[in-house]
């Protein structure tokens, strides 16, 4: 029976709204909030030291994220980034006496022939992207053992001081890959809004079979979208060995899920058709933030949390975006 009741039929449209206000503007006050109180509550939160250390270690984070929100727009996953990271950073380390820009070069077409795999198994055997990157995670993992030579996790050491700038620089009194970072997110969100490129992905995203009557061609845009997740990868891998001075194939574990935490966070539908560039990046500093806190108030002795703690708050924040979003889904349907 239908109801006739007026309250009734206004409360859903305001609370859809609320809900859609939420997910789009949400994150972005949850952000200015936790700064005014790592502000107020902490000594040197504000200050250039921690800025700085934040955006340096955080960057690599956003720029596999980028990469994630356009698979994830057109309705892919992309698990594998993490160990592409890892890999890019050995094949980096092992360039890098031939030259910074060669090291450079080498971890993003590394990152790039692994996308390039995976999205050619995705678009053109019709394979789930959930199982190819899977594969491709366990196989990037085993290759990143391989081209270090060991089983122990024993990292390569960088052999160009020079190639060191790109993870420890600074450029204008901003961290170097803060600086890559955010040039990556301003040609990112150009592309998504204003370009073909970026409108086919949406459209994919929103209904393949129709973006397929409409003369787009899927697999090409599947197949760009995995190459882009994976040369950003390999560029964060790149970043990874120049900070640390040596490529690390153990690194990244994990960090395909805070990639993926921070694209739903900041609004981005994994049912995919919409999503927003800015707000992957606000979810990404949202979460690095979070992790910040936590590291001054361990240093205030008050609490102590292990680095454990943080796959635990990254998959507690997934769980409840995702169920925000269902939410958000069922109303907009009117279910």
């Amino acid at each position: 029976m239908l109801s006739t009741d007026p309250k009734a039929a206004r409360a859903n449209p305001r609370r859809t709204r609320l809900l859609s206000a939420l997910s789009q503007y949400g994150v972005l006050a949850a952000l200015i909030l936790l700064i005014v109180f790592g502000a107020l509550r902490y000594t040197g939160f504000m200050s250039e030291y921690n800025f700085s250390t934040f955006l340096r270690y955080n960057a690599m984070f956003g720029l596999i994220s980028l990469g994630m929100c356009f698979v994830i727009i057109t309705g892919g996953i992309d698990l594998s980034v993490g160990s592409v990271v890892a890999m890019s950073s050995v094949v980096a380390a092992l360039l890098s006496p031939y030259g910074a820009f060669t090291a450079l070069l080498g971890a993003v077409l590394a990152g790039a022939l692994i996308g390039l795999l995976n999205g050619w198994i995705i678009a053109k055997l019709n394979i789930q992207p959930f199982i190819t990157t899977l594969a491709t995670l366990l196989g990037a993992r085993g290759l990143a053992l391989l081209l270090a030579r060991n089983q122990g996790g024993v990292g390569v050491d960088t052999n160009n001081t020079v190639f060191t700038w790109f993870g420890q620089g600074d450029l204008l009194r901003l961290p170097v890959p803060g600086v890559m970072m955010i040039i990556a997110f301003v040609i990112g969100a150009v592309a998504l809004r204003a370009t073909p490129f970026g409108r086919h992905a949406l459209a994919i995203g929103g209904g393949e079979d129709a973006s397929k009557l409409m003369g787009l061609n899927v697999s090409r845009i599947k197949l760009s979208v995995y190459v882009l997740s994976g040369a950003l990868a390999g560029l964060a891998g790149l970043i990874l060995a120049s900070q640390l001075g040596a490529g690390q194939p153990t690194e990244g574990l994990g960090w395909e899920l805070s990639a993926i935490a921070s694209v739903v966070v900041g609004g981005t539908l994994l049912t995919g058709g919409t999503g927003s560039v800015w707000s992957t990046l606000v979810g990404a500093m949202l979460l690095g933030l979070i992790f910040n806190i936590l590291n001054f108030e361990n240093g205030k002795g008050i609490i102590s949390l292990s680095p454990y703690w943080q796959s635990v708050i990254r998959g507690g924040f997934l769980l409840l975006v995702v169920v925000l979003q269902s939410r958000l889904a069922r109303q907009k349907g009117g279910g």
